[in-house]
């Protein structure tokens, strides 16, 4: 019998410490995952998220003419706004839950028709400024938010420097269907 306990002993030792660092393990990838991001100067901020997402909605054929405002709060993503088809509204959630750094995604999009003519919504627009900002290095360290009403663009947030203020500011009067750009971000150093 005092064999038999000691072998049980032993086999839960084993497997206590199996399941520990497997624990330990995944937690280690999950971390060094995160501190990959932070130290390549892309922390995961809801800005960033935000801007990522809107950025991923650009090339996809299914989502034109989508008029998608996405806002984030510690992670968890809400998608509001008109899609053209309820595919459109299916893919905008595919790509909002597959985007790093994203906890839950509440999908509240509609499906409507498309603008007549060739009008671009402000959905759409804001999608275009955040494709460009999200792959600008020059914008690197950035946390920006785009405002977006009737073609009128409001950039808020914080940039490293003057210089990044002023070519976010030019990136948004370059893009299609902005009117007018009213610029409110800040300069305050990378950390």
């Amino acid at each position: 019998m005092r064999m038999n306990t000691s072998v049980l002993r032993v086999g839960l030792v084993a497997a206590l410490t199996f399941a520990g660092t497997q624990m330990a393990t995944a937690q280690g990838v999950k971390q060094e995952t995160k501190e990959a991001v932070v130290k390549t100067g892309n922390a995961i901020t809801d800005g960033w998220i935000t801007m990522k997402i809107h950025s991923q909605f650009v090339p996809e054929k299914a989502l034109e003419n989508s008029d998608i405002n996405v806002d984030t709060k510690n992670g968890a993503v809400t998608l509001t706004g008109t899609v053209v088809s309820a595919g459109a509204k299916a893919r905008a959630g595919e790509i909002a839950k597959a985007t790093d750094g994203v906890k839950g995604v509440t999908n509240s999009l509609t499906v409507a028709a498309a603008p007549a003519g060739n009008a671009m919504t402000d959905g759409w627009i804001k999608s275009k400024i955040y494709g460009q900002f999200v792959t600008d290095k020059a914008l690197d360290g950035s946390d920006i938010n785009v405002d977006i009403t009737k073609g009128a663009v409001t950039l808020k947030g914080h940039v490293p420097s003057q210089s990044a203020k002023t070519h976010a500011v030019a990136v948004a009067k370059a893009t299609d269907g902005v009117k007018s750009v009213n610029d409110t971000l800040t300069i305050s150093p990378a950390r």
